[in-house]
């Protein structure tokens, strides 16, 4: 029986792909084999050394010790893509809110007093400070052409603007899935100096942290709208204070209020609704508990922020051993011979590397007995090893 530790509410489309019969899960579960988790913080967390797995029902890994896993040889899994479409929407009516001073122009009208006459008149002298921009013809700038830049360049052309993408590590699948109208800057400067809004859709690591600091700022056009949805510190948020007092920048949207700048009047800061849909939820957890199944089940990893996708199909009558270890010399010689002495004989093998992790799946005749887990477990720079 597999014991899974929720760590916030994960929708019940997605638990009910485990089954009952093979599954207990609970927000108190003692001794579990993994953990699926949303925004839980879990670097302070004592995490049991009977965890196998982490699944993230989200893309962002921010609030996971991924580097502590990774030494424990644990895979963190999460799912890029399933609310691709929540954000793609929410990065559009971003830059409608922001050209047509939306959020102004409520504001403005919720605050008029007086009978319809009265309204009426004032709506009249007042219309004219809310006048905006429309989108075709304009040019959007997207940095980082993963799922949700991606869907957001694609719509963006058949919004009638021009778009302009901006990702060294695009992948060949992207590539694949992205408009032939979408131009390709060669740096990100190339990017900004031509874009009238510019959104990013880049994870935060120590490379992306103030990725638009206060010289890309100063870069954008003094008109352009700038819109994050991806996370708050992308954005160094004091230059972005400076550009706006400065009037080097039009308007800011995002994701993530803070003060000062939720209080400024060209900032609209949401509450963190980019996933915040039924359906992003619902495509998140059943993705994951898909993952976190198989992985469980059969040893698969797909979508791992710290560990290579391996996946191998089952093979009738045989028996498998999923082993993570460090990326070094001799591993997999040393566990064929390992097996070898215990007279298991090898029927199928992959093994892959990314990084500094390295992770094996291994098909046998037989079962494998405790005591040739415990040899395997032992060989130096083997990190976890589990029959399944």
């Amino acid at each position: 029986m597999f014991k899974i530790l929720t760590l916030n509410p994960i929708s019940s489309s997605g638990l009910s792909i485990f089954d009952k019969n093979r599954y207990q899960i609970s927000d108190k579960a003692d001794a579990p084999h993994a953990i699926l988790v949303r925004s839980a913080k879990m670097h302070e967390m004592t995490i049991s050394s009977s965890v196998s797995v982490v699944g993230r029902a989200g893309a962002g890994t921010n609030n996971i010790p991924v580097d502590q896993l990774t030494h424990k040889g644990i895979p963190v899994l999460n799912t890029p893509g399933a609310n691709a479409n929540a954000v793609k929407e929410l990065v559009l009516a971003g830059m409608l809110i922001a050209c047509r001073n939306l959020c102004q122009a409520w504001s403005y009208a919720k605050s008029l007093t007086g009978d319809n006459h009265a309204l009426n008149e004032q709506v009249e002298k007042g219309k004219k400070q809310f006048v905006g921009f429309e989108l075709p013809g304009k040019t959007l700038g997207v940095i980082g052409l993963g799922a949700i830049g991606v869907k957001v360049a694609n719509a963006a052309i058949a919004l009638g603007m021009k778009v302009v993408g901006y990702d060294p590590a695009i992948t060949v699948q992207r590539a694949w899935e992205l408009s032939s109208s979408v131009g390709q800057a060669n740096n990100l400067d190339e990017l900004l100096r031509q874009s009238d809004f510019v959104t990013v859709h880049v994870p935060l690591t120590e490379q992306t942290r103030n990725l638009m600091s206060s010289k890309q700022l100063k870069t954008l056009q003094k008109t352009a709208v700038l819109l994050n949805f991806s996370r708050a510190e992308i954005v160094d948020e004091n230059a972005l204070f400076a550009a706006l007092n400065e009037d080097h920048l039009y308007a800011y949207v995002c994701d993530f209020p803070a003060d000062p700048l939720r209080s400024h009047p060209r900032v609209i800061a949401l509450p963190h609704l980019g996933a915040s849909t039924a359906e992003a939820e619902e495509n998140c957890a059943q993705m994951i508990a898909t993952q976190v199944r198989d992985f469980l089940e059969n040893g698969n990893i797909t979508n791992s922020v710290n560990f290579p996708t391996v996946v191998l199909p089952r093979t009738e009558n045989t028996y498998r051993l999923c082993i993570a270890n460090e990326n070094i010399p001799n591993m997999v010689g040393q566990i064929s011979s390992v097996l070898g002495e215990a007279g298991l004989n090898l029927i199928e093998l992959l093994n892959k590397s990314r990084d500094k992790i390295a992770y094996t799946m291994l098909d046998v005749n037989a079962p494998v007995p405790e005591a040739i887990l415990k040899r395997l477990s032992q060989i130096h720079g083997v990190l976890n090893v589990r029959a399944v």
